[in-house]
């Protein structure tokens, strides 16, 4: 990560400070990915992001799914972002299922 900071923005960054941030970024993360939801939504929006990232020196093919949803006071509001190598069918029964353990129903 601190290689790739260099690289993008010009500056260096100690993978002491790197562990630093990202000890505390992840544990409010998981906390914001396991939250509550609404029982009702009444539009869920399902879309995809692919990134080119590089892993292992080389460039990959990766996706970030994101669940956004329309709140019953009209506001929008994003229910989770998802990770995957593809998105068959396991895949989105384990991201509504996701949904569905948090509270939302159908």
């Amino acid at each position: 990560i601190s290689r790739e900071i260099e690289d993008l923005y010009a500056f260096s960054v100690s993978t002491a400070t790197i562990s630093t941030v990202t000890d505390k970024v992840i544990p409010e993360l998981k906390q914001w990915q396991q939250r509550p939801l609404e029982k009702v939504y009444p539009f869920v929006w399902l879309d995809a992001i692919h990134y080119k990232i590089r892993e292992d020196g080389r460039y990959q093919s990766k996706a970030v799914y994101t669940v956004l949803a329309l709140n019953l006071e009209g506001k929008k509001e994003v229910l989770g972002l998802y990770l995957s190598e593809s998105e068959g069918a396991n895949f989105w029964l384990s991201v509504l299922s996701d949904l569905q353990n948090r509270g939302m129903e159908d």
